[in-house]
């Protein structure tokens, strides 16, 4: 994807956030949750993330909405950017307390896995989890 289609559709004009990308050699998995029910698994490996929903979220899947972006149950999305629904978990790298807990910690602000590690946890846009495996 081209460096213009990546601002345009990045979710802040924050050009620092437009600097941030999986990392080569990047592998890690982590399970998207909602009320103790696992929703599905983001994973990446290879420059490319991946999500697919649970065999247990499909068990569920007309007490619960689809992720947005996401609403084929039985396709596993690939994509060489991560998703917005995933981006918004990631702060501004410009806010001060940001860019704090970014030096305090030592982590690289160009490595979108590392960032999604340390702040994506629960994000105040949605009642999800996303944790670390």
């Amino acid at each position: 994807m081209s460096n213009y289609w990546k601002r345009l559709l990045s979710k802040s004009k924050d050009e620092s956030l437009n600097q941030v990308r999986l990392p080569e050699g990047a592998n890690a998995t982590f399970v998207l949750k909602v009320d103790q029910l696992v929703i599905g698994t983001l994973h990446c490996e290879n420059q490319i993330w991946e999500f697919k929903y649970s065999e247990e979220f499909k068990q569920h899947k007309d007490e619960y909405n689809h992720i947005a972006g996401f609403s084929q149950l039985d396709k596993i999305y690939q994509n060489e950017v991560l998703w917005p629904f995933f981006q918004t978990r990631i702060p501004g790298l410009k806010q001060p307390a940001v860019k704090e807990i970014i030096e305090k910690e030592h982590i690289n602000a160009s490595d979108e896995l590392q960032l999604l590690k340390r702040f994506g946890k629960k994000t105040t846009s949605n009642p999800y989890e996303l944790d670390l495996v």
